[in-house]
């Protein structure tokens, strides 16, 4: 087996045609007819979304029943996290051990190989289109600018000397805001709007100043989400119960090592291990002389992936890993029919063959 790394074979003068997130490698007399490209291993994406809720607790809340029939206000400053959904996704990323050189005979037809532009194989004698990635994320809104309710205070109610007058103040002036907006309605109001516009700005003004004051009562609660991701490069082994985070109610998503927070649990089981041959040497060197002259591709293996909090599966489900799996070799000479030239198609992410077309 051969291994090249690609900064050294494209020093050797190699031609690159770019074609959208692919580059095409013609195996032509200048470079021996040898192509070098590289397999993937699997990496696992794991992406946590979670919401913070910010409570404060509004300046006259003890006021909030007497005054407002408000049964329920916020009585004190609170931030708390919830965890709303885990997912993982797997993505080939190049291995470093796996650069490999092949190299075409001299009488087939312009053979060339796509990769992508990190070096993955795609194809042999064709083109490669990434399918379209469809985002279903919803677009995150901006937070709503706060008001400051003092700035809707008079003159008595700042100079009022105590603060259980300047809350009754405050009520009053909620009242009348409310009884302003039903006489709107009604059409009993002195002044009404003279148009539609008119009408919706000062209605809006009304409910604007109604809902600050009533917040010094009733306090303010206030969401966000957050998005956290963190990335797993499993190797031949099985992943049993490994802690890649820890998520607080009070802190929301902390590293591994936090013990404020309860453990997220990452496993990965290979469903079907396959044991290493043991081969006598004469069988060893015609399995290293089968992979030193032909296209070396991966056979991934499917892999059992859970991610648990608080006994609860976020994540359960089946994908393929690059590492629990072998691989095999295509012949040169498959690619020596020039009036039917061989087309080889991959998974880019997995160093997998998706077809074969003569």
């Amino acid at each position: 087996m051969r291994h090249l790394s690609l900064i050294f074979f494209f020093a050797i003068g190699i031609g690159i045609l770019p074609a959208q997130n692919t580059v095409k490698m013609s195996a032509i007399k200048g470079n021996n007819y040898g192509v070098a490209y590289s397999l993937p291993k699997t990496t696992v994406e794991v992406t946590v979304n979670y919401t913070k809720t910010t409570r404060k607790a509004g300046e006259f809340y003890q006021y909030a029943e007497r005054y407002l029939s408000i049964s329920n206000p916020i009585t004190e400053n609170s931030v708390s996290y919830t965890l709303d959904n885990v997912d993982a996704t797997t993505k080939g990323i190049v291995d470093k051990d796996k650069s490999y050189l092949v190299e075409f005979r001299s009488n087939t037809t312009a053979p060339f190989v796509t990769l992508t532009k990190d070096g993955l194989i795609c194809a042999i004698n064709d083109d490669y289109t990434f399918p379209k990635e469809i985002t279903g994320q919803t677009p995150i809104k901006a937070p709503e600018a706060t008001l400051n309710p003092r700035s809707f205070l008079s003159e008595e109610i700042l100079r009022a000397g105590s603060t259980a007058k300047q809350a009754e103040l405050i009520a009053k002036q909620i009242y009348r805001l409310r009884e302003s907006r039903t006489n709107i309605l009604t059409g009993d109001a002195d002044n009404m709007p003279p148009d539609g516009n008119a009408y919706k700005l000062v209605m809006s003004q009304l409910d604007e100043q109604e809902k600050a004051l009533t917040a010094m009562f009733a306090g303010t609660e206030t969401t966000e989400t957050g998005t956290r991701q963190f990335t797993i490069i499993p190797d031949e082994k099985d992943i049993e119960s490994r802690i890649i985070f820890r998520f607080s109610s009070k802190l929301g998503v902390v590293d591994a090592n936090d013990l404020s927070g309860a453990p997220v649990y990452f496993s990965l089981k290979n469903r079907n291990p396959i044991e290493k041959p043991i081969l006598t040497p004469k069988e060893e060197k015609d399995m290293e002389k089968k992979f030193s002259a032909g296209i070396i591709y991966n056979i991934p293996n499917k892999a059992g992936l859970k991610i648990t909090f608080n006994s609860k599966d976020y994540v359960n489900k089946e994908c393929d890993i690059a590492q629990y799996g072998v691989q095999d070799v295509l012949v040169p000479k498959m690619f020596d029919n020039n009036k039917l030239p061989v087309k080889v198609i991959f998974y880019p992410d997995l160093g997998a063959i998706k077809q074969i077309i003569q």
